[in-house]
């Protein structure tokens, strides 16, 4: 199966900018550069794949970056190298940075590699403008429905979306699929997996021994604490984030917590969203909120596997979902939440796109009381307010608009 990226990424191909791709481990970014790799070689465009795990390679370009040439094939093309794991280097930021000033017009770099590297300042310093980055999160829906071999269900869900008056005979089907997806996740190796067990073992995999990889790259010290701090996180996805109660909670420093947190952030396994505010008098400022951006990441942590209309918490997960859904669509830094001292509160405002729009989220309809949420849409009568919800579950989910289009890249 084809990630929705991976289109993105061809047509950036013939680009002179380095292509970096980032994303969690175990959300596919090797398969994707073979995938990549595939298309290069039937359009007859010269290749080699370069995976820095291999320590005779990496020994190689350690000692330096103009090694790489060793390793390319005689040709005048340009030359497109893929490597993977590229944080293994020494230097990787001073590696892309020689090759593209000095040899962009021979070679193009793809490049993956985990949080480590994207946390070093001089990648953002020294490789400005010679590069573009590209975010591979777990799979939405729809990808996941590829990943499970039910093409059906997918064709339905666009002859739903293209015929406004469409009726479906898979309807229960379709929300089957969509609880299991919202209970285990977007994990490529999660999804292919037939047993329910396996599913777990796998997320359980993921949560300790790729979260564990993170950890050892970031130079974290304390493996306990930070684990303690991410299962509370989960508990809390969709809420309002206050460092002094975690810190006392876990008995850890303030400065310790922000550590932990832009750890998890640039690993990508939770975002943090920014109040918006007009009125710094009325609103609330200070606290963000935050979200897990997998759903069966956040119930492993959580040891919590039941059915979602069982689910306490269902709301919370419905909500983290929908924040995974618009952060795939939108950049991070155009998605807010709105609340006010007063405790009116709305759970997601883009005001800065073109077309702005606020979001309220609920699991149930019925539970919607629009009077609540006056006081924001006479505040702001240029960001019309929508009502997303997951139950009833009818066609209109699929044309709700969190839950349609495509990613970005």
């Amino acid at each position: 199966m084809i990630r929705n990226l991976f289109y993105s990424l061809r047509e950036h191909l013939v680009k002179k900018e380095f292509t970096i791709i980032t994303g969690a481990r175990q959300t596919g970014k090797s398969t994707l550069l073979h995938e990549l790799e595939k298309y290069c070689k039937k359009k007859d465009i010269p290749t080699i794949f370069l995976n820095l795990e291999n320590s005779s390679i990496l020994k190689a370009l350690d000692e330096s970056p103009l090694n790489i040439f060793y390793y390319l094939p005689i040709t005048e093309k340009r030359n497109v190298i893929f490597i993977d794991e590229i944080q293994y280097l020494n230097n990787p930021s001073n590696f892309l940075k020689l090759l593209y000033d000095d040899y962009a017009p021979k070679i193009k770099i793809v490049a993956s590699g985990s949080s480590a590297f994207y946390m070093d300042k001089s990648f953002k310093d020294s490789l400005a403008g010679r590069k573009r980055i590209f975010h591979l999160p777990t799979c939405d829906f729809e990808e996941y429905l590829n990943l499970s071999s039910k093409l059906d269900l997918l064709q339905e869900i666009t002859r739903i979306r293209e015929n406004k008056n469409a009726k479906s005979l898979k309807i229960i089907q379709l929300e089957q699929e969509y609880k299991q997806f919202l209970i285990y996740g977007g994990y490529p190796a999660v999804i292919t997996e037939k047993k329910l067990t396996e599913k777990k073992e796998l997320l359980a995999e993921i949560r300790d021994s790729f979260v564990k990889k993170d950890i050892l790259e970031s130079d974290i010290r304390n493996e306990k604490e930070f684990y303690n701090l991410f299962r509370i996180l989960a508990s809390q996805s969709g809420n309002l984030l206050n460092i002094n109660n975690l810190s006392n909670t876990l008995d850890i420093k303030n400065e310790t917590i922000k550590k932990y947190l832009l750890v998890l952030q640039k690993c990508f396994h939770i975002a943090l969203v920014s109040p918006f505010h007009r009125n710094l008098q009325k609103e609330l400022i200070k606290m963000p909120k935050v979200y897990l951006l997998d759903s069966g990441l956040m119930n492993s942590l959580l040891n919590n596997f039941q059915p979602i209309s069982e689910r306490i918490n269902k709301g919370e997960i419905w909500e983290t979902a929908c924040y995974k859904m618009l952060s795939e669509k939108y950049k991070q830094d155009e998605i807010y939440f709105w609340r006010t001292i007063s405790g009116n509160e709305v759970d997601f405002v883009l005001p800065n796109i073109e077309n702005p729009f606020a979001a309220e989220i609920k699991f149930d309809k019925n539970a919607i009381k629009e009077n609540k949420y006056k006081k924001f849409s006479e505040n702001y009568i240029d960001i019309p307010l929508k009502y997303i919800y997951f139950q009833p579950f009818t066609e209109d989910f699929f044309r709700m608009l969190l839950c349609s289009g495509k990613n970005i890249g």
